[in-house]
C-alpha cells in the first residue's frame, strides 16, 4: 500500500493529548488494511521521526443500526497508537 493512503487523519482527543505529553505516543486513524509495518514507515516518512512501537486498535462495523424503517450499518475504523523515540515529537498545531 502506498504510504500516502495509510494515514487518514490524526486523532486529537483529551486522551491522546495526555498520551502525547506523558508517553511520547501519537494516535492516527489509519486505513483498515494497513499493517503495523506500513504504519511505521508512513509515520517515519511523513514526519521525519523514529518510531519505536505501533499498537493497533480495530472496531468492526456494526451489524445493524435502525432508524425507523431504515436499516443501516455503522462503519468500522482502525486506529494506531505510535510510540516515538525519546526526543522526537510531532506537533499538529504549531504556533497557535
Amino acid at each position: 500500500m502506498e504510504t500516502t493512503y495509510v494515514l487518514l487523519k490524526p486523532l486529537l482527543t483529551e486522551k491522546t493529548t495526555l498520551l502525547k505529553d506523558e508517553a511520547q505516543q501519537v494516535a492516527f486513524y489509519v486505513h483498515p488494511r494497513a499493517n503495523k509495518l506500513e504504519i511505521k514507515q508512513a509515520v517515519e516518512k511523513a514526519f521525519d521521526v523514529k518510531v519505536e512501537a505501533v499498537n493497533v486498535v480495530r472496531r468492526a462495523p456494526s451489524v445493524r443500526e435502525r432508524q425507523g424503517r431504515v436499516v443501516g450499518r455503522k462503519p468500522g475504523w482502525k486506529k494506531a497508537y505510535v510510540t516515538l523515540r525519546q526526543g522526537d515529537k510531532i506537533e499538529f498545531f504549531e504556533g497557535v
